[in-house]
């Protein structure tokens, strides 16, 4: 009998939480992945500083059809819109940190998986296909990636526009999905490393989706917290490499021992 959704929700929240436990086993490794993350989080806090400060007024330049409207309801859609803006744009952050941390890390966070992937067994060759084409295969995942997060951060501004009720259900929509494109992400290294396109990655992920985006949302979550993303990242990686395998074999104890 198949796990009910909320077990399965909560199953793959509890894979970041193993792979937060790595801190406590292998604290250099894990350092290792927080210092790129340090890295691009500043460059990130100032972008999102900008963005808050200056959210009212894009608000006001998006709005045209507000000018002529009575109070309170054009400041309303106004501050609407400018709450949907920074919510987007923390989600657009959100996803591409992550594309871009993999990349400025990229030798870290390979350690990080052959490390998890060694210590559960049966850990996959080197990969045979090169240099040169790994890295277009992985730029052209990333590109495809942050497209689609584009494409939701969009949607989501769109529906954050709705009064009250649109901020909350953006927010919550923007952890829904961008928990499932995190985790796309993430798992890059354990599904590329034996073979397996971006479409095989959202096929073989999408059988056990409950559990993908439990995982994913909670990563979206913790990165929201002040240095949330520092630490995380790395354990991310684990618990993604433990998720991967996870829906590679089908078998719901794959990854239960970090």
């Amino acid at each position: 009998m198949s796990a009910s959704p909320v077990r399965e929700l909560v199953g793959g929240a509890g894979l970041l939480g193993r792979g937060l436990g790595t801190w406590a086993r292998a604290p250099r490794l894990m350092l290792l992945g927080a210092v790129p993350a340090l890295i691009v989080a500043a460059v990130y806090t100032v972008g999102l500083v900008v963005l808050a400060v200056n959210s009212p007024a894009i608000a006001d330049w998006a709005t045209p059809f507000a000018d002529e409207w009575d109070e309170p309801w054009r400041s309303t859609v106004r501050v609407s819109a400018a709450l949907a803006l920074v919510a987007a744009g923390v989600l657009l952050v959100v996803f591409t940190f992550t594309a871009i941390t993999l990349a400025v890390g990229d030798a870290f966070y390979e350690r990080i998986w052959r490390d998890t992937e060694e210590r559960l067994g049966d850990a996959p060759a080197d990969p045979q296909a090169g240099f040169w084409r790994l890295l277009w295969r992985g730029l052209v995942n990333a590109v495809r990636l942050v497209a689609l997060s584009i494409a939701v951060g969009l949607g989501l501004f769109v529906v954050g526009l709705l009064p009250v009720v649109g901020t909350v259900a953006a927010a919550v929509l923007g952890a829904f999905f961008g928990g499932w494109v995190l985790a796309l992400e993430l798992t890059g290294f354990a599904f590329d490393s034996r073979g397996h396109a971006l479409r095989d990655r959202r096929r073989m992920l999408g059988v056990r989706r409950a559990r993908t985006i439990g995982f994913g949302a909670a990563v979206y979550l913790l990165f929201l917290l002040p240095l949330g993303a520092v630490f995380v990242m790395p354990a991310a990686v684990v618990g993604a490499t433990m998720l991967a395998r996870d829906a590679l074999t089908g078998n719901d104890e794959a990854g239960r021992h970090p």
